[in-house]
């Protein structure tokens, strides 16, 4: 026994799995989930809420996709789309200042996603002015999901998980180097990226098994509440994976993959400042 444990020890900690630890400790990657989680319902939900109602196609929208994204189906997708899909009459009553209310705060959360990339790279926090980009990172991924949405209906099988694979590791892939300000390369944040989409992947099928019963219990046992609980306890592993997609591609990087480069040239040290 004790020899099988000097061997798993001594990979342990040749592939640097005690520094990933370290790292996740360090960022507070489960309180960062959480803080995910809750900026996500309650900023980013109902803005897709009401872009979903003004849908021109109609085809289910943010509730669809979330459905999707959790890997429901059957009762519990119909039990989900029942409570999250709001009448079309939310685009008429919601007001301008409404709108603008729920942009503002849907800012934060691309505020939130900008300071953990920083923390995971080490750099320093941008500047008041770059709202700019959390705004418009906010854009993309409100355009980002619902692509999802359409695509769900429009295509099945090997070409939709091609499309949502690609589209999907290209966002990430962009949205780290866009809240960077550029300061870190773009081929240094493909791991990262390639990662996130993977995890959520994987989180989709953990999804399917754990949460689709859940779903359907909580609605009797619990009503709303309880659904809305199960759809929380999925943005908190979402944001875990968007966090620890990128720490786990900035670990590789450092502990795998500049190896290889530092026979060679050595990696050209980034500026300490970015564009705006």
């Amino acid at each position: 026994m004790s020899r099988s444990a000097r061997v798993i020890r001594h990979g342990w900690e040749r592939l640097g799995a005690h520094t990933l630890v370290r790292r996740g400790r360090d960022l507070e990657l489960m309180h960062r989930a959480m803080g995910f989680a809750t900026l996500a319902l309650v900023t980013l939900a109902p803005l897709l809420i009401v872009v979903a109602a003004a849908d021109p196609l109609g085809r289910g929208g943010f509730a669809a996709w979330l459905a999707d994204g959790m890997g429901l189906s059957g009762r519990s997708s119909r039990v989900l789309t029942d409570i999250i899909s709001p009448p079309r009459a939310v685009v008429g009553t919601t007001s301008v200042w409404g709108g603008l209310a729920l942009a503002v705060f849907g800012v934060a959360l691309g505020a939130s996603v900008q300071n953990g990339y920083e923390r995971v790279w080490n750099l320093p926090p941008g500047p008041w002015h770059r709202v700019w980009r959390q705004a418009t990172w906010l854009c993309l991924l409100t355009a980002y999901l619902y692509q999802e949405a359409q695509t769900r209906s429009a295509l099945q099988g090997p070409e939709r998980i091609v499309l949502s694979s690609v589209t999907g590791i290209l966002f990430f892939w962009w949205g780290q180097r866009f809240l960077l300000g550029g300061q870190v390369r773009w081929r240094d944040l493909l791991p990262g990226a390639v990662a996130t989409m993977l995890g959520l992947i994987g989180l989709r099928g953990f999804s399917f098994f754990v949460f689709t019963p859940l779903i359907v219990n909580n609605a009797i046992s619990y009503g709303t509440v309880g659904v809305v609980l199960v759809v929380e306890s999925w943005l908190i592993g979402v944001g875990f994976v968007v966090y620890g997609g990128a720490l786990f591609g900035r670990w590789l990087l450092d502990h795998h993959g500049r190896r290889h480069t530092e026979r060679g040239h050595p990696p050209p040290k980034e500026k300490p400042g970015g564009t705006d």
